[in-house]
């Protein structure tokens, strides 16, 4: 069988985030798992070797680089299509959220939110119409739609009126590296990050949705309250409209407590979860909230939003608060900061919360969704 993949996400360098940790995770065990069929990968610009994960996999690069509302229109609608009448592969799976309307080859499209429907000022203008118009086409024309979280699926049925039989759930997870560190190795991660201070993590891109300006604020209002010497390590790439979140840091009263990391390796990301005092994750919206496995894993107890999929997915494993209120999520941080049996009670909950989670579970699910689909359009 030929299973044609938009992995456009995939991208050269050390560079994976949310979606395209979800590509990499499950697709490098999809191929693998199936070496009888063949898996043309469909890149839009030049490739990493590395993602090439077995000899079933094919690569294929069709321009032009899709990184604008227009080139989407011009890369699924044009290039992707024309390949698709040319080859006329099994199944068209598409990890990103998008796939094309010009083709009868049956589609499977992972949707991991809709952000966009319920907080649209977060996108810039011309991606929010392409949003507005093309995904509640894509949901209907797909031939399954996988969602990333319960709420996903949810919202799916909700908002777009998708019938809940063509929806399936596969989660993300926490890949194996993201473990517990030993505690005499906790205080030299300290001092490389924190001057050896204690410290809240947040991990995620910085943009609107995850919350940074009230987070910030909370922050601020925790200090002042508690006089804690505790810092706030905010670890990730500056993604768009993060200038209000700027605005909050530079009229902070405690900014100097606050340590902007930038992107940090996957090795240090695993130390500064685990040696951390406690992750904090409070965006007002999630289609899942990867942060927050991924500190349970590393037993570093979690506090996050009481709203959207974080509450699935964090299992009742993790302190709730809610992400609209900065007093809220000030409280928490002090019952953090303060109450070391809390920690510790989050961390062996959320040490069993995890294995709820496998990447080589999620790519099983991928897989039994191409069968599904692939036996329902074969010739009968």
């Amino acid at each position: 069988m030929n299973i044609a993949v938009n992995v456009r996400f995939l991208l050269p360098g050390d560079k994976l985030e949310g979606i395209g940790r979800f590509t990499f995770e499950t697709l490098s065990r999809l191929v693998r798992q199936h070496p009888e069929h063949t898996f043309h990968f469909l890149f839009d610009r030049a490739y990493d070797q590395r993602y090439l994960f077995a000899d079933n996999v094919v690569p294929h690069v069709l321009l032009p680089p899709a990184r604008h509302p227009l080139l989407f229109v011009a890369w699924f609608e044009g290039a992707v299509a024309a390949w698709l009448s040319r080859h006329r592969p099994a199944v068209f799976l598409s990890p990103d959220g998008f796939t094309t309307l010009r083709t009868r080859v049956p589609r499977i499209t992972v949707i991991h939110d809709l952000a966009f429907e319920h907080f649209p000022q977060d996108v810039g203008w011309l991606q929010r119409k392409y949003y507005h118009y093309f995904t509640p086409k894509f949901v209907r024309a797909s031939a399954r739609v996988v969602a990333v979280s319960e709420a996903t699926r949810q919202d799916l049925i909700t908002t777009y009126g998708t019938s809940a039989d063509k929806i399936r759930v596969v989660y993300n997870a926490a890949d194996s590296h993201f473990r517990p560190l030993p505690a005499d190795e906790q205080p030299e991660v300290r001092g490389r990050f924190s001057a050896g201070a204690p410290y809240f993590l947040f991990v995620g891109a910085l943009q609107p949705r995850k919350n940074l300006v009230n987070l910030l604020r909370a922050f601020d209002q925790f200090k002042a309250r508690t006089g804690s010497a505790t810092k706030l390590l905010i670890v990730g790439r500056t993604a768009w409209k993060a200038g209000p979140m700027f605005d909050a840091y530079q009229q902070m009263q405690h900014r100097d407590a606050v340590v902007l990391t930038g992107r940090v390796s996957d090795v240090e990301l695993v130390q500064l979860y685990a040696a951390a005092r406690a992750t904090v994750y409070v965006p007002y919206f999630e289609g899942f909230g990867i942060p927050i496995i991924e500190a349970q894993a590393c037993a570093s107890p979690v506090l996050t939003s009481n709203c959207s999929s974080m509450p699935e997915v964090a299992g009742g494993a993790a302190l709730l608060v809610d992400p609209l209120s900065v007093d809220s999520i000030a409280q928490g941080l002090a019952r953090l900061d303060a109450e070391p049996e809390l920690r510790a009670e989050l961390v062996r909950q959320g040490l069993t919360n995890v294995h709820r989670f496998s990447w080589v579970r999620s790519a099983e699910q991928i897989w039994q969704n191409i069968v599904e689909v692939t036996a329902k359009a074969l010739p009968r």
